[in-house]
């Protein structure tokens, strides 16, 4: 579980390093609020919300002071099922993720693109797949980011 929390942390973190790779929104609504809205948000998309991990007890360690950081993971089952049956090895980027925190009396949100895996996965199939997926995510930012 701990390893796990450190790749989430180290995704976030590398993304960050590529600004390219991260998409990011700044929210005023509270934390409260931004997370219903968002997880309202991915629903409204035709997404599954699949769970909800605090990661900020982790992040303490790291000299964070917030309770409030969670990542939403989320994706559609048949898509997951269909990807991780034919590459395995993308078993760790599903279901998708947005990390949530809040920071000082604004909200922000970030999630990873798929820029870092195009070069790797070439197939059409799956370059129309990565193209989905950024659209989705940067769609529900942009509707959270907006719904202030």
């Amino acid at each position: 579980m701990k390893s796990w929390l450190t790749g989430v942390v180290l995704l976030l973190v590398t993304a960050a390093a590529n600004a390219q790779d991260l998409y990011m929104v700044r929210t005023q609504l509270s934390f409260p609020e931004a997370m219903a809205v968002l997880q309202e948000t991915i629903r409204k998309h035709g997404q599954v919300v699949s769970r909800v991990q605090r990661v900020d007890i982790g992040l303490t360690t790291f000299g964070y002071k917030t309770d409030k950081y969670r990542v939403v993971f989320y994706g559609e089952l048949d898509d997951i099922r269909q990807v991780t049956n034919q590459y395995p090895e993308l078993v760790s980027y599903l279901p998708l993720k947005i990390a949530i925190f809040a920071e000082g009396d604004e909200t922000l949100l970030l999630a990873s693109s798929f820029e870092h895996l195009r070069g790797i996965y070439p197939s059409a199939t799956m370059q129309s797949r990565f193209d989905r997926w950024e659209k989705n995510v940067r769609e529900i930012l942009e509707e959270v980011r907006s719904s202030e």
